[in-house]
């Protein structure tokens, strides 16, 4: 008896086979008769996007192209990467990729310092009213559009608008906002910083929301201050949301903001203002150079696509942030 009781103990647990998906035709159907609601609803959703998303993909063979839109994609002649060639040998274009990362990345830093200060600001506010007041006013430019808020910037940063007409009175002169090379990228990262600041502090206010009470009770018990309570205990525990929203900032490099700067810039700033979607726009759209500019389309997009996957991938490892 002994032994065999020794035998049915030492005997190896088999393990249960996880199901698979593709594991076999019948049970796929078997699967497919009981999910065929879900993939209903999600039919839709995929012919939209396969329609309008994939399908246009299909004129990427004008980058590759001397495209005629009489000939169409069959009758153009096939030039390979001579538009890639001819793009970098361009001064212009070269420059529009540098002024596209020094945009946009002040423009995440600011942003993100901006918005990590006014939440730390803002949680110290005890009157309820007060403290969705000042949210409510910072938020709200992040809703307006820049087509809008163009027109305003114009009459305010003008020669003789209203800002200007504040530093003469303090004894500066004037400053050309809009239409001095060296000032303007800047006019554009604090425009962009004080539009979307407020969007961010939302998400780090309620990052600091979900602390523990307890833990700031413990600090002022072992005698911390507010400011010491911010340095070793709100930022450290933010420091997860913090490095998150950087990264996936990070796949957005290379929009810098088209609707923005298009709407304000001149001819007279292009040499620090023109960024790679303004180039674009130009090139392809009023210049009707359709081969040179889907060359510029398709290799922001494949450099994009390749920034988003790191960016994703250090998220996932620092942040434990994953999509799928």
């Amino acid at each position: 008896m002994g032994s065999a009781m020794d035998a049915h103990l030492e005997a190896p647990v088999r393990k249960k086979k996880k199901e698979r998906y593709f594991g076999g035709g019948g049970r796929i159907i078997k699967r497919f008769r009981k999910e065929w609601p879900l993939h209903l609803l999600v039919l839709p959703a995929f012919v939209v996007t396969l329609i309008f998303s994939y399908g246009p993909m299909y004129g990427l063979i004008m980058a590759f192209q001397d495209f005629h839109p009489v000939r169409g994609f069959h009758g153009s002649p096939w030039v390979g990467l001579e538009h890639f060639r001819w793009l970098f040998a361009q001064p212009a274009f070269v420059r529009t990729i540098y002024n596209t990362f020094f945009i946009s990345i002040f423009k995440i830093i600011f942003s993100t310092f901006a918005s990590i200060l006014f939440a730390l600001l803002l949680n110290e506010i005890r009157v309820a009213f007060c403290k969705r007041f000042f949210q409510t006013i910072v938020y709200i430019p992040h809703f307006i559009s820049w087509i809008i808020l163009a027109g305003v910037m114009q009459t305010i940063l003008a020669s003789d608008g209203i800002l200007n007409s504040l530093i003469m009175g303090l004894g500066f002169d004037r400053v050309p906002f809009l239409s001095d090379p060296s000032v303007f990228p800047w006019t554009m990262i604090w425009s962009d910083v004080w539009k979307s600041f407020g969007f961010g502090t939302v998400v780090y206010l309620a990052a600091i929301t979900s602390i523990d009470p307890q833990i700031y009770e413990s600090a002022v018990v072992d005698g911390a201050g507010k400011f010491r309570q911010i340095i070793s205990i709100t930022i450290p525990t933010m420091g997860p949301i913090i490095v998150l929203m950087l990264t996936l900032n990070m796949g957005n490099v290379l929009n810098a903001g088209f609707d923005q700067i298009f709407n304000l810039y001149s001819p007279i700033v292009y040499s620090t203002g023109d960024i790679i979607d303004t180039y674009l726009f130009r090139l392809g759209i009023q210049g009707a150079q359709f081969s040179v500019g889907a060359a510029v389309g398709l290799m922001r997009a494949v450099v994009s696509a390749i920034l988003m996957s790191i960016s994703l991938f250090f998220a996932y490892k620092v942040a434990n942030y994953k999509i799928f």
